[in-house]
């Protein structure tokens, strides 16, 4: 099965939580704090592989959860980081923001890696609190919390030439003729579900062809395949549109061009201007006493000032000549340039943010990340722990702000599970 376009849920690790621990043995009277460190949360990596074709991978494997960070341990132990998840994706790969549909990676190379979402950093314990004046902290740190995110995974082929074209016109019997490619060709009347990709040596240098799923009218509305295989034109550098030129399936060859051009403007503008090299096809079954004149007839209707040739994929008519004119085209145009990334970070886990709310006379509440990463960490029964919580209010300004949203001596406060009394 062919599959370009999934949703999947990442999440990153949590970081492991401090320890409180202190050293008591016999003959060390003042052993004090040795908690150790929590370990680092695994991150979700996405690494790109030329052994996938496509997201069928993804079909049934849709949630991916990278390990937590250990907790810290005794002896000033640290506890073990979490491994990180590294996701196979092919070539060609966009990744997306599924809440804001912006795109926050390109992968258009073999083995590259992104790093969409980093692990949850490890708490510190209570030996990193003591100090000179504070010997015995009996608290530490709770590791970051992570978040799930849904992202978009979308296929666009990687490929230096396009065949466009309607079904059955001869696009699959082209790219087996010039490529090591092996497609399925019989005389369907429907179109092949996935692009099939394939190496073309021209003289001097290699150049990969894909044969891009039949085109119908409406495609660029959904008809038919629709978007679903229009995205892949977008990566290529040139087009060659393929025309049945003998009418075998009952269609007007003139038609069918204007048709498939029409098409390409209505999806994107940049598509339709990518440079194109018309293949007129099929011209065996074309009755050799008004061949000459027919195609003549039909070129001027195209215009003369287009690149086309007349061919035939089954009898390996007038190939050379194609591919010849195709590669020097290429050399023309500039190489592929990867998509705008739109989001740079998704997961931005911004710790200097909180909003102040007046609930009631005399009752505030301040809500936040901030708060949340100050309260979290915060045990009411111990003084030393109370007093850097009060120490870290203080520093970050939420005092001052309270005082400017009119807190006066006897109000209440509340942060997140805590609530004080402010006394000057």
């Amino acid at each position: 099965m062919f599959l370009d376009k999934v949703k999947i849920t990442c999440k990153a690790g949590n970081g492991g939580n401090g320890k409180v621990h202190f050293r008591r043995e016999k003959f060390v009277p003042n052993g004090g704090p040795e908690g150790g460190d929590g370990g680092q949360g695994g991150s979700i990596i996405f690494k790109t592989t030329p052994n996938m074709t496509n997201l069928a991978d993804f079909r049934f494997t849709k949630v991916f959860k990278a390990g937590n960070g250990e907790d810290g341990g005794n002896n000033m132990c640290d506890g073990k980081s979490a491994p990180d998840l590294t996701i196979l994706v092919p070539v060609g790969t966009v990744i997306k923001n599924s809440a804001t549909g912006k795109v926050i990676a390109d992968l258009t190379s073999a083995n590259e890696t992104f790093v969409a979402l980093k692990g949850g950093k490890g708490g510190r314990g209570n030996s990193k609190f003591a100090t000179a004046t504070r010997q015995a902290p009996r608290y530490a740190e709770m590791g970051e919390q992570t978040k799930s995110f849904e992202l978009i995974l979308e296929l666009k082929t990687i490929a230096d030439v396009g065949l466009i074209g309607y079904p059955n016109v001869g696009k699959s019997s082209l790219l087996k003729a010039v490529s090591n490619a092996k497609p399925k060709i019989a005389n369907y009347h429907f179109t092949t579900l996935s692009p099939n990709i394939g190496v073309v040596k021209a003289f001097d240098t290699n150049m990969v062809w894909a044969d891009i799923p039949g085109l119908i009218e409406g495609a660029s509305d959904g008809v038919g395949l629709g978007h679903d295989f229009l995205r892949h034109i977008e990566r290529t550098r040139v087009l060659i549109h393929v025309i049945d030129a003998s009418g075998s399936e009952g269609r007007e060859p003139y038609e069918d061009y204007l048709n498939i051009n029409a098409e390409l403007e209505k999806y994107s503008d940049k598509v339709s201007k990518i440079p194109q090299v018309i293949a007129l096809n099929k011209i065996d079954l074309i009755d050799p006493e008004i061949r000459d004149e027919y195609l003549a007839d039909l070129k001027k209707k195209i215009g003369l000032d287009k690149k086309i040739f007349e061919i035939s994929a089954a009898a390996f008519m007038g190939l050379d000549d194609l591919i010849k004119c195709v590669a020097q085209e290429l050399k023309k145009q500039p190489e592929l340039v990867k998509m705008e990334i739109e989001e740079s970070n998704i997961d931005k886990r911004q710790k200097k943010t909180y909003e102040i709310t007046k609930l009631d006379e005399g009752y505030f509440e301040v809500s936040g990340d901030l708060i949340d990463e100050i309260a979290f960490n915060v045990v009411l029964n111990d003084y030393n722990s109370f007093a850097y919580f009060q120490k870290r209010i203080k520093d970050e300004g939420i005092i001052d702000a309270l005082l400017e949203a009119g807190m006066q001596e006897g109000d209440t406060v509340k942060m997140c599970q805590i609530e004080f009394e402010y006394l000057v």
